[in-house]
């Protein structure tokens, strides 16, 4: 892929392979929590900004999948151990679990599907964000993307 642009990010994506609670302990579903995040340096960091949306997906075999929404609380800064930014999530009731983001087509060739041990920040498109958003509303209507799909298969 080429290099991301200011349109083709909608989500931001950080990454951790703890579950919520071992990041926040007594964290309840609902509740917001203010984390501070490693980023690995690269272009990326330059398009991030303030109030941006992001979420928190949880990688490894432990319930795989996005835990919880948010958004960037502050700029990328530059720490001895590298970059990190703040961020502010709320933990969901229920996580989207991989399978069912796998399972939709509008989100399931997104980059943390792809490579799910790249490294923080990865990034969804408005299309896949707008899927994620439905799935942890518990929507079980198709995504934006999946109805575009089925038209686009019905005109062929």
């Amino acid at each position: 892929m080429a290099r991301l642009t200011d349109p083709d990010v909608a989500c931001w994506v950080v990454k951790s392979n703890r579950l919520p609670t071992a990041l926040v302990p007594d964290w309840a579903p609902g509740a917001t929590a203010a984390l501070t995040r490693c980023v690995r340096p690269s272009y990326r960091l330059a398009l991030m900004r303030p109030d941006q949306p992001c979420l928190l997906w949880i990688s490894g075999r432990d319930r795989p999948g996005v835990h919880a929404l948010g958004q960037l609380a502050g700029e990328v800064v530059e720490t001895d151990g590298g970059p990190v930014v703040p961020v502010s999530f709320t933990l969901l009731a229920e996580p989207v679990p991989r399978a069912a983001l796998l399972a939709d087509p509008a989100v399931r060739d997104a980059e943390v599907l792809r490579m799910p041990a790249g490294s923080n920040p990865s990034w969804l498109s408005p299309d896949q964000y707008a899927a994620v958003l439905a799935l942890a509303a518990g929507d079980a209507g198709p995504s934006p993307g999946a109805v575009r799909l089925s038209r686009a298969a019905a005109r062929t």
